[in-house]
């Protein structure tokens, strides 16, 4: 897999180095980054406190606090707590981590053996999607420090594994991760619980400090600096620089390290980028905006929330003119809806409802009632859910609807826009995402209507994938048919009187 394109605007931290070399080992690491210094568990939280530093990953949240959770936990069962990075990024429209992950191993590795060090962990995990960069890269950035002399900054200060989970957008949510990595199906858990406090929601029962690979990156490159040095740019607030994705239609995406307080338009410029008809910020759990609000938007948490974006994962998409926004949503929707757990309401009946309204409205045959079913759904699933996939799915789908309320209105005329879906935001297996594809691909439902005779069993052995018409013959959504729903498709099929649905490869 091609490493991702990298600039930088502003000085070079979590990209030094990479303008010489493709991948840096660990003596280039040396010289890109220098000494390694060490710190004790008083002076590493001073640290991050007083920068604070908080997770790449799109929650934000402070890694001081985190930190302090998970010792806590530690003090009070007296078990060593587990440091564990989350590199899975199961995020299409971002390849920050996937960046990191090909080109700058080591900078990942040295903020959790910082961490593992002065908080006296037990055990680094480095949790990686299977068949990305990571499967091969960390576990050789691993064995280059294993192969360091006693005493050096460089050696790992306990054991240090990398697993693989499948490549799937809830993988990455931090429960699914831990149980992942505990040998469980990587889904989240059924209820929310905190990994700093051990038990089921930790590794092996231990207090777990987790957060994601930039996080740990910003933190090799702190302790470097100091927080003087650091703070010398971004915003008081937000100090230090921060690593964004950028799609490109037609190219690999490019990773581009910016000032924490940049302005989103100038980035945009410099990247040779247009906002076009509207600009996706914080990947797909993220917010759309209007051009003119984006374009002097700072690139922070606090500049983007101020326009009704969110930073999350880092992940910059703008929609060219020539395409539909409303059919380039509904394919991402689809996607979402099909990547869920399924294990709640929201998820397993929220989501798909969601998605074929708006496949409805986006090729023209939908209406205001495609439109107000589309509003009542995807608002009837926030908050509601295990994990926070539907809220965050109900965000992008939300401000898509304020953002291209024009091209919507068409829409719910029944003339559409006219304009092709290009499929410009990037999905796993397109040619310009640099993503692999899933190694096997989910069938479809159809159905023979010369055979079918409208007895509705389907329907109710696969409510989620089948739904009776007002004339009892069924209707099939729209969104492809995700893992956990297979087996049900398949019944269904095997059960039809008429023999009239089958999977289609």
């Amino acid at each position: 897999m091609s490493a991702p394109d990298v600039l930088r605007l502003g000085p070079a931290r979590l990209t030094a180095g990479l303008d010489q070399y493709a991948r840096l080992d660990l003596p280039r690491h040396r010289t890109a980054h220098g000494p390694l210094p060490r710190f004790g568990r008083g002076a590493l939280l001073d640290l991050v406190e007083r920068l604070d530093l908080r997770g790449r990953g799109g929650a934000g949240f402070p890694f001081a606090r985190k930190a302090r959770a998970a010792l806590a936990t530690g003090e009070r069962t007296r078990q060593p707590l587990v440091v564990v990075v989350n590199a899975t990024e199961g995020e299409p429209a971002s390849a920050k981590d996937r960046m990191l992950l090909t080109r700058a191993p080591h900078l990942i590795l040295d903020g959790a053996c910082l961490a593992a060090e002065a908080f006296g962990a037990e055990e680094i995990v480095i949790g990686v999607a299977a068949g990305g960069p990571g499967e091969t890269s960390i576990p050789r950035a691993i064995a280059e420090r294993e192969r360091e002399q006693n005493g050096s900054a460089y050696r790992l200060p306990c054991p240090t594994r990398a697993v693989c989970l499948p490549e799937r957008f809830v993988s990455g949510e931090s429960g699914a991760l831990i149980r992942g990595i505990s040998g469980l199906p990587a889904v989240p858990p059924a209820r929310r619980a905190r990994a700093t406090d051990g038990g089921p929601a930790g590794v092996r029962g231990r207090p777990t400090l987790l957060s994601n690979a930039e996080t740990y990156a910003q933190l090799a490159v702190a302790a470097r600096l100091g927080p003087d040095a650091y703070a010398v740019v971004g915003t008081p607030a937000e100090p230090g620089t921060l690593l964004l994705t950028l799609t490109r239609p037609g190219l690999p995406p490019l990773v581009v390290e910016v000032p924490a307080g940049a302005p989103l338009g100038q980035v945009l410029d410099a990247c040779g980028i247009a906002p076009g008809q509207g600009l996706l910020v914080g990947g797909y759990h993220g917010a759309w905006l209007r051009p003119q609000d984006a374009a002097h938007a700072p690139v922070s948490r606090a500049g983007l929330a101020a326009v009704g974006g969110t930073l999350g994962a880092g992940a910059v998409a703008s929609l060219p003119a020539d395409t539909c926004p409303l059919g380039e949503v509904a394919r991402i929707t689809a996607w979402l809806a099909a990547e869920s757990a399924g294990q709640c309401g929201p998820c397993r009946l929220g989501l798909p409802d969601t998605a074929d309204a708006l496949a409805q409205l986006a090729t023209a045959g939908g209406g205001p009632s495609a439109l107000d079913q589309a509003r009542r759904t995807i608002t009837a699933v926030r908050g509601r859910g295990a994990c926070a996939h539907p809220d965050g799915t109900a965000r992008f789908v939300l401000s898509a609807l304020e953002v291209f309320a024009e091209d919507l209105a068409v829409h719910e005329s029944g003339r559409g826009c006219g304009r092709p879906v290009r499929g410009v935001l990037p999905l796993p297996g397109d040619a310009a995402s640099a993503l692999p594809a899933a190694a096997e691909r989910e069938p479809t439902l159809e159905v023979d209507w010369t055979r079918c005779d409208g007895h509705g069993l389907c329907a109710a052995l696969a409510p989620e994938l089948i739904t009776l018409g007002p004339h009892g013959y069924p209707v099939l959504g729209t969104t492809p048919i995700a893992p956990w729903l297979t087996h049900r498709a398949r019944r269904a099929v095997s059960q039809c009187p008429a023999l009239a649905l089958r999977l289609r490869p």
